[in-house]
C-alpha cells in the first residue's frame, strides 16, 4: 500500500463511524482492534501466550480472552497497572502489527489508499513510522464518557480510568495532521470525510 492514513482517537470518540464512511467510499480499512479481537478469540493465536503469562483466570470458558478480568488487571491502580499493561502489549503488539501489515499488503491493489485504524496510535510511537498521515477523531471528554457508558455499560469511574491510561486530548491533537470533529451526529461527519477523501486521493496520486 503506497499511502496509509493512521486513524485514531480516544475511547468513545467515534472512530468506527468515521472508518465506516471511508469504507463506503471503497477505501480499505484495517482495524487493529478487530485484529486484536481475532487474536484473542477462542483459538486465537495470542491466547496461549496470554494464558502462560497471566494464568487461566484471564481466559473465558470458551477459551477467548476474558476482557473484564484482563481489564481489571490492566487498569488497576499503581505499578500493577503499568506492569500488566506492558506484559500484555509485549504479547499483542508484535502480532497485531504483523497481521495488519499482511492485511494492508493483501488488499493493496483494490484501494487507492488505506485507513489503518489504531486506537492507541499516539501512545505507540512506532506507528508513526508506518503511516503517511495521522487523522484524529476528536470530541469532548464528556461525550466520550457518555458514549462508552451507553455502548458498553461500564461505570463512569471505569471509563475515566481507561481515559486516564490513554493519551490526552491535547497530545492527540498535537500529533494530528487532520482533525475530525465528532461532537455532532453522522450528518456532520459526512462532509468532513468527503473532504478528507478527496485530499487523500490527491496525496496518494502524488506519492504514486
Amino acid at each position: 500500500m503506497s499511502y496509509v492514513v493512521g486513524l485514531t482517537g480516544g475511547i468513545g470518540s467515534g472512530k468506527s463511524a468515521v472508518a465506516d464512511l471511508f469504507a463506503e467510499r471503497g477505501i480499505l480499512v484495517v482495524d487493529t482492534d478487530a485484529v486484536a479481537h481475532a487474536l484473542t478469540a477462542p483459538g486465537g493465536a495470542a491466547m496461549p501466550a496470554i494464558r502462560a503469562e497471566f494464568g487461566e483466570a484471564v481466559a473465558a470458558a470458551d477459551g477467548a480472552l476474558d476482557r473484564a478480568a484482563m481489564r481489571a488487571r490492566v487498569f488497576a491502580d499503581g505499578s500493577a497497572k503499568t506492569l500488566a499493561r506492558k506484559r500484555l502489549e509485549a504479547i499483542l503488539h508484535p502480532m497485531i502489527r504483523s497481521e495488519s501489515e499482511r492485511l494492508l499488503a493483501a488488499d493493496a491493489s483494490r484501494s487507492p489508499y488505506a485507513i489503518l485504524m489504531v486506537p492507541l496510535l499516539i501512545e505507540a510511537g512506532s506507528y508513526r513510522e508506518r503511516v503517511d498521515r495521522i487523522a484524529v477523531v476528536d470530541c469532548a471528554e464528556a461525550t466520550q464518557i457518555a458514549r462508552v457508558i451507553s455502548r458498553n455499560g461500564l461505570a463512569r469511574e471505569e471509563v475515566q480510568r481507561i481515559l486516564a491510561a490513554q493519551a490526552t486530548r491535547a497530545e492527540r491533537l498535537a500529533a494530528a495532521d487532520d482533525v475530525i470533529d465528532n461532537d455532532g451526529d453522522l450528518a456532520a461527519l459526512r462532509p468532513q470525510i468527503e473532504r478528507l477523501h478527496v485530499n487523500y486521493l490527491a496525496y496518494a496520486r502524488n506519492v504514486g
